[in-house]
């Protein structure tokens, strides 16, 4: 593992605080990453059926009906008291459909270890549906099915990010914790330092929920905010295209990519691929501050 301390050079120009997810490839183009990242990967199988949860979730979106966004005085109400808009723990009913519907998107080419999971999603109440999402949400997994958490995880995704996606952004701001979500609340999985006019060389953070980005400056500690005793760390021989940004103030880290390094990385895909730099920090003593919901429970051997 290398490591080097970080070197911000702001650039000029006004940029967006929020990005919205774009609903109509980000899954398609997730799967599309997991698929690359796959090839000649020790986990490669696990990452292809990865690009293939992805894939449902792409499909299950494009026929998801719209769903209803809180009230015009319920997301006032959110915004005077800096809370976000959506609330994790009032999910609307249709996320289950998603979730039947990547079920049954997934039925067909499932790995054997995995078809016993989605046959007992497919006849689950919905009571017991509820359980795993609130289990997920939560993050207390002890005694869970953990194995069926992923599927879950997707179909939340699935549901607010559409939600997320049709909020107006110009409404949204900052929360008072900078690793929470201005949409959802929930955790950023990790950030992308993003190319483009009006985002190059900006880091923004990525909600593990609802996909949604929000810009953070890259000096500074998602996790706790100090300025000082921040450092990057890659594995030998990546290129730079994915590092662990560790704070010695709070002992956490989170994952950032580079659309520099390459423009197709996915913050979602590219950390998962990455687990044994995941293994190096822990091993250095660091925590990490946000999940990726795709691994709750996952089995990775």
């Amino acid at each position: 593992m290398q490591s080097q301390p970080i070197d911000f050079h702001p650039p000029a120009g006004e940029a967006p605080p929020f990005l919205l997810p774009v609903t109509t490839t980000l899954f398609a183009d997730r799967a599309d990453r997991f698929e690359f990242l796959a090839a000649g990967h020790s986990l490669g199988d696990w990452l292809s059926f990865l690009g293939r949860i992805s894939r449902a979730q792409q499909e299950a979106l494009a026929t998801l009906p719209e769903l209803l966004l809180p009230e015009a005085s319920a997301l006032e109400q959110a915004r005077q008291h800096r809370m976000p808009p959506l609330d994790a723990a009032q999910r609307p009913a249709a996320w289950r459909d998603a979730l039947r519907a990547i079920v049954r998107g997934l039925a067909a080419d499932a790995p054997a270890a995995a078809r016993t999971t989605l046959e007992a999603l497919a006849t689950a109440s919905d009571e017991r549906l509820e359980g795993l999402a609130t289990t997920l949400l939560d993050g207390d997994i002890g005694g869970a099915d953990v194995a069926a958490l992923p599927f879950v995880a997707a179909a939340l995704q699935v549901a607010y990010t559409q939600l997320a996606s049709r909020l107006d952004a110009s409404r949204l701001q900052r929360l008072d914790v900078d690793n929470a979500c201005p949409c959802c609340g929930s955790p950023a999985v990790a950030s992308v330092v993003r190319l483009g006019a009006e985002i190059n060389n900006l880091r923004y953070l990525h909600c593990s929920l609802c996909n949604t980005e929000w810009n953070v400056p890259r000096a500074v500690c998602t996790s706790c905010g100090s300025e000082k005793g921040t450092a990057l760390h890659e594995l030998e021989g990546t290129k730079g295209t994915v590092r662990a940004e560790t704070c010695d103030g709070c002992k956490a880290y989170l994952k950032i990519v580079y659309q520099e390094k390459d423009p197709r990385v996915d913050p979602v895909a590219d950390d998962l691929a990455t687990l044994a730099l995941d293994m190096l920090v822990d091993e250095a003593g660091y925590a990490r501050s946000g999940p990726n919901l795709l691994l709750m429970g996952a089995h990775t051997g």
